[in-house]
């Protein structure tokens, strides 16, 4: 229900676009959340390609496998006898932008083609 008023304010203070923040707790709610946004017709950015898949419009973030693959090599590293406290921290390195181009149509949105060329995936 908070989500559901959420976005009433959000349609009746006339917002342009809704960019959804990363680490929040939303995630469980991906699929609902860009249902809202689409029903609200508001144009939205999302923090990983999870909300876009759920149909959401578009999507920048770090790519996950590869976050993934460099937490393994840290639990390697500990279990061989690093202390973790000694490890340096990282940084997300790669990206990633994710356009569904239905959800672009479907808002009257004309994704300009450099920005389709520079995207990772495209869901059509």
């Amino acid at each position: 229900m908070e989500l559901e008023q959420a976005f009433a304010s959000l349609t009746n203070e006339k917002a342009g676009a809704l960019i959804v923040l990363g680490g929040s707790p939303m995630g469980a709610q991906a699929g609902r959340i860009a249902e809202l946004a689409a029903q609200a017709k508001l144009p939205a950015l999302y923090p990983d390609r999870y909300y876009v898949t759920k149909g959401g419009l578009l999507s920048y973030g770090p790519t996950y496998p590869d976050m993934y693959l460099r937490a393994a090599a840290f639990v390697d590293k500990i279990l061989k006898g690093s202390k973790p406290a000694d490890l340096p921290i990282e940084q997300p390195t790669r990206f990633e932008l994710v356009i569904n181009l239905k959800e672009a149509k479907a808002l009257h949105l004309q994704i300009p083609r450099s920005v389709r060329q520079r995207a990772d995936e495209l869901i059509e």
